[in-house]
């Protein structure tokens, strides 16, 4: 496209060097400026007024030499110009298809509804972590921004099924809508659960009394900005000197890696069939000896989620046990007992959820 554009202008400034050579080729010939002007632009548009005095034999040829190079140079700025047009739309067209082909192939990616603030945050963090994600917006100014940055998006309404279904959600492990627009996120979230009912639901909400309708709707976690927001400010008036830590880097670091320069690890076990905690309790394995981790939550395998689980709690084969620990240690831990440390993530419609 640069190159087109490049001999659209080269042909623009021969063109006018060809106008002044002419017009200076009739003034010397004993021509007025104004004549030679005249005879120039009836000579080159093919007007066909006639010679407006009379013409030598030479000035004939010069004549016919104004025709052919004037014509030549418009007809090579008209076709430069056309090619930059056919360019673009062959490269917007290849453009489409490869993105259509990439998204056809992706499985275990999430769908982001909406390329707003919480959208573009949001693809930016999954696009530092390497995940596979497809953008939903109806916005074309917002899909451009989307393509420039070289993210997968699909232009229309994350409402519409056909659409959810170009962005592949049958295949996908999660989906976030980050509208601002309570109404719509209910309405998605309640489209893509039954499109997809093993989905990782995301939902945004404004207010706080529509958490309880984007749960019903199917939504797995709801997420209040508002509200978290303020969280945050009261927890910087209150314990200051606690969240120092974490802005040390300019909020550069998950918490995992802030966790890790403590030398503390996060991270999840799954009970396998051959495993030596499967039908133990939570209560045993810390009377084994095994005091150094916190157990801060189990998984169940149909999706359930247990929060701070007592000791009497059970484990069984495919529960998660979520715990934190000194680093270095979980993977013995995980050898020991046989665990496996693959991120497992179901899409339940009933479960108990992090608040």
């Amino acid at each position: 496209m640069k190159k087109s554009l490049r001999r659209i202008i080269g042909g623009a400034l021969f063109f006018i060097l060809i106008l002044m050579i002419s017009t200076a080729g009739y003034m010397v010939a004993g021509w007025s400026f104004l004549d030679a002007v005249y005879q120039v632009v009836i000579t080159v548009f093919g007007v066909g007024f006639g010679e407006i005095r009379e013409m030598t034999p030479g000035l004939r040829v010069f004549t016919m030499f104004v025709i052919i190079s004037g014509y030549t140079v418009v007809g090579y700025i008209v076709g430069s110009f056309l090619q930059l047009i056919t360019e673009g739309e062959i490269r917007r067209a290849m453009g489409a298809r490869r993105m259509e082909r990439e998204i056809q192939t992706l499985k275990a990616h999430t769908i982001i509804c909406g390329f707003g603030r919480m959208g573009q945050v949001l693809a930016r963090k999954l696009q530092d972590n390497k995940h596979a994600f497809v953008i939903i917006d109806n916005s074309s100014d917002r899909v451009e921004m989307a393509e420039a940055l070289g993210y997968l998006v699909r232009h229309g309404s994350a409402t519409d099924e056909s659409v959810l279904e170009a962005a592949g959600i049958a295949r996908a492990r999660t989906l976030a809508t980050a509208l601002p627009d309570d109404a719509v996120n209910v309405f998605i979230t309640l489209t893509a659960r039954s499109m997809n009912p093993n989905l990782t639901i995301l939902a945004r909400g404004e207010f706080p009394s529509t958490e309880k309708k984007l749960r019903q709707a199917g939504a797995d976690y709801v997420v209040l900005p508002a509200e978290i927001g303020a969280l945050r400010m009261s927890h910087i008036i209150a314990h200051p000197a606690a969240l120092d830590i974490f802005e040390r880097n300019n909020g550069g670091s998950s918490l995992t890696e802030l966790l890790a320069q403590i030398e503390i690890q996060l991270d999840e076990l799954i009970i396998t069939p051959d495993s030596d905690l499967a039908g133990t309790s939570i209560g045993s394995i810390r009377i084994q000896g095994d005091r150094n981790f916190i157990i801060v939550a189990v998984r169940r395998a149909d999706g359930e989620l247990i929060m701070r689980p007592s000791g009497e709690v059970f484990l069984h084969e495919g529960d998660t046990v979520i715990l934190m620990g000194p680093r270095g240690s979980i993977p013995k831990f995980a050898a020991m007992h046989n665990l496996s440390r693959q991120m497992q993530y179901r899409g339940a419609r009933n479960r108990n959820r992090l608040q």
